[in-house]
């Protein structure tokens, strides 16, 4: 499946990062695999990184693998603390707690 990148694509993930529950996280691999695009999680962070664009997403829940915050997302361990997601350390949300069950 190439990479294309089309408005069905931007809204199957965003409507994906819409049902993530307050206090928990998902990661990009995760949100990938739920819309059938297993090997893009890249694509998944490039979506959301334009997400502001297409309306109001808690972009804020997705982490990578390890649960490593966004590096140029200053405001996201903030929002995060916000709704109770515990962390491992000061970049790092703990998986074992936080995962979203989907």
């Amino acid at each position: 499946m190439p990479n294309v990148l089309t408005e069905e694509l931007i809204y199957a993930i965003l409507s994906v990062v819409e049902e993530i529950p307050e206090g928990k996280v998902a990661s990009y691999g995760q949100i990938a695999k739920l819309i059938g695009r297993e090997k893009n999680a890249r694509l998944v962070g490039k979506v959301l990184s334009m997400a502001e664009y297409y309306g109001k997403y808690p972009c804020h829940r997705v982490v990578d693998h390890t649960g490593r915050l966004a590096p140029h997302f200053r405001e996201q361990r903030s929002l995060l603390v916000d709704e109770n997601v515990e962390f491992k350390d000061n970049t790092h949300v703990n998986m074992k707690t936080c995962r979203w069950d989907c």
